[in-house]
């Protein structure tokens, strides 16, 4: 894998379309355009031109548009070509295939932002930054993804290391010159410091626990007794008539599943059987379903009708519903609730709604996202979620700074704190790619897809 060899692949997916994106990055860019299109066709750099692409035998391919960009002021900092052509796959082989001809060869997965990492153009977060904003489905983890693309966790990592830097250079200076004269040492600024920024790193590492959340969604079961009215809000969350709604008890023998709209996370309902101790062999069969869903969710609405008295329900589902993951739904506020209702799990957070009409759709969806931020279900529109990776070197860097605090406490070791202190700047140039490690950005990189 050498910046020497040109490169070449599709950047847009597979399939027929009405446009394709090619990608050709090297040294031989801009030789290559040149000789494809007509002679007298002037390729001005960073604007499109269009023309008719010949394959080496002289044969026309197709009509493109060519942008071609020059070292230093492309993506990677070579030489690139975006050739925009028709989206027949055939045509794209075809050019493809010329390319090779020309002395390209086929680019690996994530090699043009390798590329562009390489050469400076960005650190290793905005590197990894771009596989999430492709791959994201939902707008609090695109919100997540441009953050770190435009740089902020490299910012944050660079403000953390001036500040390191600083303080290892007060603990060196008496360490190297202890016959100068210099202030007398006074270990209580650099372990505040220390103990400060640490703490800073602790805090962005704990993020990382919604990195699952962001990328793959949360999972919340609808269960409670049979006609209380969890179709009804499966319905409601998903905004279509996805489940039965019937007076008759026992309709839901199996779990549902919908998307619910209206919130910036990705969000999977799962609609019940009802619970009750009576019931027919095949009800029974979906009740065990039901407490399986119950235990695997990432959070559980109850729905009970306050109109009648509360449910008798079994101990394997009370198990299941600790205060921090679980929401009462009262529904069917529109009529008189039952006396015995407010002795009814008290410990457990309740709404009231009714979902006769959808009246309080929008209200609910509201209300779900603000509990599922307060609880730290998920992340909050204003944070920052750091990835696995990051966070092991943002603890490990935290770690390294709270021994370096500790031989700094009477009697101070500063030799051992400044040892320490290096370690930790290590771990964080490990989260921005300071430090070349060829066989952790082969991994990294190998997630990517062909053409980024």
């Amino acid at each position: 894998m050498s910046s020497l060899e040109t490169i070449v692949a599709t950047s847009t997916p597979a399939g027929r379309s009405a446009l394709a994106i090619i990608r050709i990055d090297g040294p031989l860019a801009g030789e290559i355009a040149q000789k494809a299109l007509h002679r007298k066709t002037i390729l001005t750099e960073r604007k499109a031109t269009m023309g008719i692409w010949r394959d080496v035998h002289g044969e026309p391919v197709d009509q493109i548009v060519a942008v071609l960009w020059r070292t230093p002021q492309s993506f990677t900092g070579q030489d690139t070509l975006e050739i925009t052509c028709h989206g027949n796959p055939l045509l794209v082989h075809r050019l493809i295939e010329d390319c090779f001809a020309r002395g390209c060869r086929l680019a690996e997965p994530g090699e043009f932002t390798r590329r562009a990492f390489l050469s400076g153009k960005i650190d290793l977060t905005q590197a990894e930054a771009i596989a999430d904003l492709i791959h994201a489905q939902s707008e609090r983890a695109l919100s997540s993804a441009r953050r770190l693309l435009a740089g902020e966790l490299g910012k944050l990592v660079a403000h953390w290391s001036d500040r390191l830097l600083q303080t290892l250079a007060v603990l060196e200076a008496h360490i190297d010159f202890p016959e100068e004269d210099l202030p007398p040492e006074d270990p209580s600024g650099p372990l505040f410091l220390l103990n400060q920024i640490a703490s800073e790193l602790s805090g962005y590492a704990d993020t990382a626990r919604h990195e699952v959340t962001l990328k793959e969604g949360l999972r919340l079961a609808i269960v409670g007794a049979p006609n209380a009215g969890k179709s009804s809000l499966l319905n409601v969350l998903s905004g279509s008539s996805r489940a039965l709604v019937s007076e008759e008890a026992g309709t839901t023998r199996d779990y549902l599943e919908a998307p619910v709209l209206g919130l910036p996370l990705t969000i999977t309902a799962v609609d019940t059987a009802g619970l009750r101790e009576e019931g027919s062999v095949l009800e029974k069969a979906g009740m065990a379903r039901s407490l399986e869903q119950a235990r695997a969710a990432h959070f559980i609405l109850l729905v009970v009708d306050t109109s009648v008295a509360p449910p008798a329900l079994p101990s394997e589902l009370l198990i299941c519903l600790q205060p921090q993951r679980t929401l009462l739904l009262a529904n069917k506020s529109d009529l008189p609730v039952h006396p015995d209702f407010a002795k009814f799990l008290p410990e457990i957070q309740r709404i009231q709604t009714c979902l006769l009409d959808n009246r309080d759709a929008e209200k609910l969806r509201s209300q779900l996202g603000q509990i599922f931020v307060e609880r730290e279900i998920a992340p909050g529109a204003d944070d920052l979620v750091v990835g696995t990776r990051h966070a092991e070197a943002l603890k490990q860097a935290a770690e390294a700074l709270k021994q370096a605090a500790r031989h700094l406490h009477p009697p101070a070791q500063t030799e051992l704190a400044a040892t320490q202190c290096r370690l930790a700047l290590d771990f964080l140039g490990e989260i921005i790619g300071r430090i070349d490690n060829e066989r952790m950005l082969d991994k990294l990189f190998a997630s990517f897809c062909i053409g980024k």
